[in-house]
């Protein structure tokens, strides 16, 4: 059963040859040493797909403010919060946040979904 507060968690280092392969792919270059964004995005992406609220959901909404550039080969700790549960309209409201490793606030954000059953 899904609460406000539930929390899921990923970490991850993405290397060089990650960010050489983004923008092999057509993604934009970011700034020397720097992990894209999109790339930072994607980390909640997966949670919010296979870990909370899981599999089944249908991503709408993403807001997402970024503090600072991560670094590549730097531990980053992504984060989803369910702050709201909307039952009436199956919409799951989540908190977003990445850190890097020394804990400086990478980006803060908002996401929000919908799934079959909030009450799951």
């Amino acid at each position: 059963m899904l609460n406000v507060g539930h929390k899921a968690g990923i970490s991850r280092k993405f290397s060089a040859r990650d960010v050489e392969a983004y923008v092999a792919l057509g993604g934009a270059a970011p700034a020397p040493g720097a992990v894209p964004e999109p790339m930072i995005a994607a980390l909640f992406s997966y949670l919010l797909g296979v870990k909370l609220p899981g599999p089944g959901t249908n991503y709408l909404k993403q807001s997402l403010a970024f503090e600072r550039y991560a670094k590549v080969d730097q531990a980053l700790s992504a984060s989803v919060e369910i702050t709201r549960l909307r039952p009436e309209k199956a919409l799951v409201d989540l908190k977003t946040v990445c850190t890097d490793d020394a804990g400086a606030l990478i980006c803060t954000g908002r996401a929000l979904v919908r799934i079959k059953d909030v009450s799951q």
